[in-house]
């Protein structure tokens, strides 16, 4: 524990001109007692740290010393790749292994360099959760990416329905969408499927490793994965007759799939502007739903029961706002 505390002592001094005694003991979780004694401890073993007296004194190296210690271990490079989303590596249980990775990076810049995370970090920021929620992290989540990271085979009971099935999983690769944390994972023996992590009930990491197969492309994999499922709930078709405002709006009200079909299929437009589309949709309860959200923008044509309780819904709009008061 210690010598790795050395360690990192001497790659915060490398990567910045100077250190306090407070700040040190800050970012090393000791006390600025123990900071004294480190310092001490590696002028001692041949690290030339040098002390400053005085109320802008502080630590530093003397001579332009750098250390080799700057190679990056395998879990610490893969994570450094994922340093734009640091909820998600917090969530996974990689944050110290990140922080690690860009400390060396650090101490690795030249000088004129050093500003470089501090810059990108101020110019982007990812927030992966969806408006309106808060997101729960799974709390089986960090012991699964362990066991992506790892390639070990997972032993898993999955909530499916209104029951549990048991498998034994390969997993390949996890995916943040919109909050949610999902597992790609190849069933022993079998096909890949995608779970949803907060719905596994346990989980216990395997001595067990898996060959993974060499033309995986996760990015592809969920892709295909996604626009599948969307296509599989859409069960249902309406006929809906949209505004030119309705049509801009249509991707932001229903599924951007099914928007995307039927802009792709809708005719020419008629003599007011509106064009006539058919919408694949999930149900006629949905697609009310969605609709609604269009307000005047858009006319449903059929099915007639949908076309009646949209009128319904109109003509009760139309009373409600012809009473002339707000009572």
């Amino acid at each position: 524990m210690r010598a790795a505390r050395l360690i990192k002592m001497v790659l915060l001094l490398q990567s910045r001109p100077a250190m306090t005694a407070a700040e040190l003991a800050r970012e090393l979780e000791v006390s600025e007692r123990t900071v004294t004694r480190d310092a001490q401890a590696l002028s001692e073993a041949g690290v030339p740290v040098y002390a400053d007296r005085g109320r802008a004194g502080g630590y530093r190296l003397v001579g332009g010393y750098r250390t080799r210690l700057t190679g990056l271990a395998r879990s610490e490079a893969e994570a450094l790749f994922l340093s734009g989303v640091p909820g998600a590596l917090r969530e996974m249980g990689l944050e110290d292994v990140a922080s690690a990775a860009r400390l060396k990076v650090s101490a690795a810049l030249l000088p004129s360099l050093r500003d470089a995370p501090d810059t990108a970090a101020q110019r982007f920021h990812l927030d992966a959760p969806a408006w309106f929620r808060e997101p729960e992290t799974p709390a089986l989540l960090p012991v699964i990416a362990e066991a992506v990271w790892d390639d070990r085979c997972l032993r898993a009971r999955y909530r499916r329905g209104d029951g549990e099935v048991e498998r034994t999983l390969e997993p390949y690769g996890l995916v943040l969408k919109a909050g949610v944390w999902y597992l790609c994972a190849r069933v022993a023996g079998g096909s890949f499927r995608t779970y949803r992590i907060d719905r596994f009930e346990a989980v216990d990491a395997l001595a067990e490793r898996f060959h993974r197969a060499a033309d995986f492309d996760l990015p592809a994999h969920w892709a295909e994965q996604a626009e599948r499922f969307a296509r599989s709930i859409l069960h249902a078709e309406v006929v809906v007759r949209l505004s030119p405002d309705g049509v801009r709006r249509l991707p932001h009200a229903v599924d951007p799939l099914a928007a995307r079909e039927a802009l792709a299929g809708a005719g020419a437009p008629d003599a007011e502007g509106w064009v006539t589309v058919t919408l694949p949709v999930e149900s006629q309860e949905v697609a009310h739903g969605q609709l609604t959200a269009l307000g005047p923008e858009a006319e449903v044509l059929a099915p007639a029961s949908l076309r009646e309780r949209c009128a319904a819904d109109a003509a009760r709009l139309a009373a409600r706002y012809a009473r002339g008061d707000a009572g």
